[in-house]
């Protein structure tokens, strides 16, 4: 193994799975840390964690523990992944994670871009943006867990690390790769450790992945990969699929404003149902009765939570935030488990808690990458009869849950 990845939750991790293998290197995503070594054919690991939300010093256990696995794979050069649109509180989890794994791998110009202009997701003086709005004015302020309310990513990420922040401008990223390099090493020459880098263009992230080689660690989301496998003498290839036939069921628990879309647009063509936060901690609804649903329902039956921020206030005012998401990701879960044994053989899962409720209540270890369904999601091989998706709540097009359902289903040769 060449490059080690830590990904902050299962749905970045496959976004980040599936630049890589898309990029010619073979890949395998991990659910959590693995205790047996890596298939000594796979050029890049992506371990899988769910540390976005919990307490920073948990976070830096769970990602110190990674790193050592990874290292001893053999890895030359480290990748620590989180959310494009920087997901995060003020107290952490990416600075301090990112300063832990800086100090362990003695990496003083450690780059610090989450964009992705693919999915719309772009870095300019610093500032984050989705789309044409500012991250503060995009939605995100109204994420349930980490509302994020400054675009400025300098500045909310000062209060989470211990070390000082730089800024390499867009007109050094224009440059290209050499003068990206030159920006890193003039910040580091100010002291700055981590180090913002914007980024507006494909082109740019192929220029930042060059100006990389050799660094001991990276930070962003899965954009900023794009580069990385030709430093690894790694092509651009077809990735092999194998479409996985039988019942095809969707569980949703994003909030975000494009899942929400999503859902709206799915409900229009098959059998929707809405689950609240306020029914689930109440035992209102069995889990047996909706997997029961689902089973029988024809087309691709979903279930959904994603309500919108007003209500989601109101359910995190009466029973408490932690209470609340936990009850619906264990729902999901056993949900999950239950459509399983009843015949599912794939699901689709939008959200990043959501989706890795699921795959640690069905004990998913390794994670085969497959074909691309949207930018940044990738189809994955879970089992011999099992397929599925996870999907980032900002993520895929209007018609995603068709489109997931279709090419989970769809041989790669046939796709051709």
């Amino acid at each position: 193994m060449r490059l080690g990845c830590i990904g902050d939750d299962f749905t970045g991790s496959s976004d980040l799975a599936n630049t890589l293998a898309k990029g010619g290197m073979r890949t395998a995503q991990y659910t959590g840390v693995p205790t047996a070594a890596a298939d000594p054919r796979i050029q890049a690991g992506v371990v899988a964690l769910k540390s976005r939300s919990i307490a920073p010093s948990e976070a830096v256990e769970q990602a110190l523990e990674a790193l050592v696995w990874l290292q001893a794979q053999g890895c030359e050069q480290f990748f620590f992944k989180y959310c494009s649109t920087f997901d995060s509180i003020p107290e952490g989890n990416i600075g301090p994670v990112a300063d832990a794994l800086a100090e362990a791998l003695d990496a003083h110009k450690v780059i610090v871009c989450p964009a992705f202009p693919g999915t719309g997701r772009s870095i300019y003086q610093g500032h984050l943006f989705v789309g044409d709005r500012l991250l503060h004015e995009s939605g995100m302020q109204h994420h349930p867990l980490t509302p994020m309310t400054d675009s400025d990513l300098r500045r909310w990420l000062t209060p989470q690390t211990r070390y000082a922040v730089g800024h390499v401008t867009a007109h050094n990223v224009f440059a290209g790769a050499a003068q990206i390099s030159a920006a890193l090493e003039a910040q580091h020459r100010e002291g700055k450790r981590h180090i913002v880098v914007d980024a507006l263009r494909d082109e740019d992230l192929m220029h930042i992945g060059k100006a990389a080689q050799g660094l001991p660690l990276i930070t962003g989301g899965s954009g900023v990969a794009l580069g990385l496998p030709a430093n690894f003498d790694c092509h651009p290839a077809p990735v092999a699929w194998t479409g996985q036939t039988g019942p095809c069921v969707a569980l949703s628990g994003s909030c975000s404003v494009a899942t929400r879309t999503q859902v709206r647009a799915h409900a229009s063509r098959h059998p929707t149902r809405e689950l609240s936060a306020e029914e689930v901690i109440e035992g209102r609804v069995a889990a047996a009765d909706i997997a029961d649903w689902l089973l029988s329902s024809e087309g691709v039956p979903l279930v959904y939570s994603s309500a919108d921020p007003k209500s989601v206030a109101m359910t995190q005012e009466i029973y408490g935030r932690e209470q609340a998401s936990q009850a619906l990701e264990s729902f999901f879960a056993e949900l999950a488990r239950r459509v399983v044994a009843g015949g599912a053989t794939r699901i689709l899962c939008a959200g990043g808690e959501t989706s890795g409720a699921i795959v640690e209540g069905l004990g998913l270890n390794t994670l085969e990458i497959g074909p691309e369904i949207d930018p940044g999601v990738p189809a994955l091989r879970a089992a011999p009869e099992l397929a599925v998706a996870l999907k980032s709540g900002n993520f895929g097009a209007k018609n995603f849950f068709e489109k997931a359902a279709r090419i989970l289903a769809t041989d790669q040769s046939e796709k051709a």
